[in-house]
C-alpha cells in the first residue's frame, strides 16, 4: 500500500490571503492565491494537482488495461481539464473533468481500444475519487 503525505497552508482572507502546497517527497512546493484559483493568475493551485493526478493515473492505468489485453502501448498522452465552478449547494465544487488521450498502440481495434479507454475512465484510481463528477473522454488513437 502507498501513503503519500502533502500539506497546505493558508494566510489571510481568502482573496487577499495566500498558501503555499508542498507534498513531503519533493516536487512540489509552491505558493498558490485565489487568482490562481479562479482568475487565470499563473501558477499552480489545487485544480492544477488534481488535473496532473488523474491525467497521470489515467495514462498508466490505460496503459496497464491494454497490457492485460494483450497489447502494450508505445505511448499514451493524457491531458486533462479540471473545471472549478459554483456548487448549486453553496460554495464551489469540480463540475467536469475532461481527458483527452491520445495513445499510440500497435496491434489493437478501434473497438478494443476505446472499450479499454472507457474502462480506464472510470476505473483509474484518481478517477474513482471524483465518481460524482462528469468525466468526459475523447480517446483517439495515433500513430
Amino acid at each position: 500500500m502507498s501513503v503519500n503525505h502533502a500539506s497546505a497552508s493558508w494566510e489571510g482572507d481568502l482573496k487577499s490571503g495566500s498558501g503555499q502546497i508542498k507534498t513531503d517527497r519533493g516536487g512540489i512546493d509552491t505558493p498558490f492565491t485565489f487568482g490562481i484559483r479562479f482568475e487565470d493568475e499563473q501558477g499552480i493551485g489545487p485544480e492544477d494537482l488534481v488535473a496532473a493526478a488523474i491525467s497521470g493515473c489515467y495514462s498508466m492505468a490505460l496503459s496497464n488495461e491494454l497490457d492485460g489485453r494483450g497489447t502494450t502501448a508505445n505511448r499514451v498522452d493524457t491531458r486533462a481539464s479540471v473545471t472549478l465552478g459554483p456548487d448549486p449547494a453553496g460554495g464551489f465544487h469540480i463540475s467536469t473533468i475532461d481527458l483527452v488521450v491520445r495513445a499510440d498502440v500497435p496491434g489493437v481495434d478501434e473497438d478494443g481500444f476505446q472499450s479499454a479507454a472507457e474502462a480506464t475512465r472510470t476505473g483509474c484510481p484518481i478517477a474513482k475519487l471524483y465518481a460524482g463528477t462528469t468525466i468526459n473522454l475523447d480517446a483517439k488513437l495515433v500513430g
